[in-house]
């Protein structure tokens, strides 16, 4: 009898784990007139999976439109003001009642495929909550290794200039004299010097600094690397890029939206 329970308990408890490891690898299809599309979501993002899916689930962004294209930058759609639009309507205003805090991932990026939750300028948001009733999908483009050290170097050309003026510049006579007289004294103050002026540049606000990660995805498959920090990813694409490329490469009108409509049919969690 005892046997039994045991057996009954641990069944019960892989059900439950089972349960729960589903809950968090949980994969969206995003079905379109132009195609189909999956997504993986992030775990660890829990807020917007979490907000994200229970809409998709009540069909909130069924029948709504890709209302904002950009080639080699994103498509953007699900807003409810877009469902039933007349051509050539301007859309896409979203819901600020749908507002949720974000949930910035420093290990997510805008990669191509990227998916992430839109929201309203600093101005008048500087929370950056999303607004969970439209999504985005990163296209972005490719960048060579070169633009990629070079916008690093422009960025982060104030820090940078301003840890000089502090840690290098006080010094730098004494240096020059000491790398004739004592070259591995010289080593080691140099490195230290060197050292204070990455620890500036790494906590100035807006510095920027590609991780390894990032640079192969930008050099290999794009994306837009500017949204980086600005925008929550809660998710990326696992199938479809072909028909993201299709929906960005949409003829549009003045404000970005396709002329031809591109519909979202539905958005189902599996």
């Amino acid at each position: 009898m005892k046997a039994k329970i045991f057996i009954f308990y641990l069944f019960s408890l892989l059900v439950i784990f089972a349960g729960q490891v589903t809950a968090q690898n949980e994969t969206v299809v995003i079905q379109t007139t132009l195609g189909t599309m999956k997504a993986r979501l992030y775990p660890d993002v829990p807020n917007h999976t979490r907000t994200f899916v229970a809409r998709a689930k009540k069909g909130e962004f069924n029948g709504t439109l890709f209302t904002r294209v950009i080639p080699e930058f994103m498509i953007q759609g699900g807003s409810p003001d877009s469902r039933n639009a007349p051509a050539g309507a301007r859309v896409g205003y979203g819901d600020r009642s749908t507002e949720i805090l974000p949930e910035f991932r420093t290990h997510y990026f805008s990669k191509k495929g990227a998916l992430a939750a839109p929201r309203q300028n600093d101005d008048i948001n500087p929370q950056k909550k999303s607004d969970m009733s439209q999504f985005f999908i990163v296209q972005g483009k490719v960048y060579r290794s070169g633009e990629l050290d070079t916008l690093q170097l422009a960025k982060n050309q104030p820090f940078r200039k301003k840890a000089l003026d502090q840690f290098y510049y006080p010094v730098q006579q004494e240096l020059k004299q000491l790398r004739q007289d004592d070259p591995q004294e010289y080593n080691k103050r140099a490195a230290d010097i060197t050292a204070k002026i990455d620890s500036v540049i790494r906590n100035s606000p807006g510095h920027l600094l590609f991780s390894d990660e990032q640079k192969e995805a930008y050099k290999t498959i794009g994306g837009s690397h500017h949204l980086d920090g600005e925008y929550t990813i809660f998710g990326e694409l696992t199938e479809g890029f072909d028909v993201l490329d299709k929906i960005a490469a949409q003829k549009r009108d003045s404000y970005d939206r396709p002329v031809q409509d591109v519909k979202i049919i539905s958005v189902t969690v599996e």
